[in-house]
């Protein structure tokens, strides 16, 4: 039985999160090699929960939010050797309790993850659009 610990904020330190990242399938999808992006994508994210199993980081929401209308849950990583724990579930579920009432959570799914979110009452939207940094707007 793991004792898994939680806690809300974003200062966590670049490396472990790092570390989590590359120990989860985000970790091909997140600019891992890039420091300064790393403590950028921790520094403006604002809503964090992490998970600890003791000092290890084992998984993190981050979001970007209002906290009145939407949520936007930029990353959900549990380290694989924790999955099917109920720690992903654990973390949105903390994620919801800062948010208002009425705010509306939306994701990207990672492609591993795809058949996950349903198990938690996600409904897949049909019309979700992005636009990589590189290419042009036209």
């Amino acid at each position: 039985m793991l004792d898994i610990t939680y806690r809300i904020g974003n200062d966590l330190d670049p490396a472990a999160f790092v570390e989590l990242l590359k120990a989860t399938s985000l970790g091909v999808r997140r600019p891992v090699e890039d420091l300064q992006t790393i403590r950028d994508i921790l520094q403006h994210g604002n809503l964090t929960v992490s998970a600890w199993d003791g000092p290890l980081l084992v998984g993190v929401a981050r979001s970007l939010t209002d906290f009145s209308f939407v949520a936007y849950l930029s990353d959900l990583a549990v380290r694989e050797t924790h999955q099917k724990c109920g720690i992903g579930r654990e973390l949105i579920r903390l994620t919801r309790t800062k948010l208002g009432p009425a705010t509306k959570l939306v994701l990207l799914s990672a492609p591993a993850a795809v058949e996950y979110y349903p198990q938690l009452g996600f409904t897949q939207h049909p019309s979700a659009w992005t636009i990589d940094a590189h290419e042009p707007l036209l």
